[in-house]
């Protein structure tokens, strides 16, 4: 068995969700984790939300109500950091370059539309 400290959680993780489906394989890997008495007694783990908060967000950019790109911004941009960077992405820079922008329309964490 791998004796990382860096895998011993996700093992056992993995084994205890393998038990219902496998309960004498996933027994005798708890034993081989060297984990106290049962797998089918033992608890289950933990729920984390802030492994699930992504650091970064995909934004999609239309011109005119047609998707033109998407930028890439942290999660917690502004709509002025978002419309900046939607700006200079290239593809929609090159639909944007000889008109003027009337209107920019912002949609918290998925889109920004701009109407030309």
């Amino acid at each position: 068995m791998v004796k990382d400290a860096a895998w011993e959680e996700p093992l056992v993780a993995l084994v205890q969700m393998l038990a219902p489906f496998a309960p004498h394989m996933s027994e005798e890997l708890w034993q081989q984790l060297d984990q106290e008495g049962s797998v089918h007694t033992s608890q289950w783990p933990e729920w984390d939300e802030a492994l699930l908060a992504a650091d970064t967000i995909t934004i999609a950019v239309q011109v005119n109500g047609k998707i033109r790109g998407e930028v890439q911004v942290p999660a917690d941009a502004d709509e002025a950091t978002v419309v900046a960077a939607a700006k200079s992405q290239e593809k929609v820079a090159s639909y944007l370059a000889d008109h003027e922008v009337k209107k920019s329309i912002y949609v918290p964490k998925k889109l920004v539309s701009f109407v030309i």
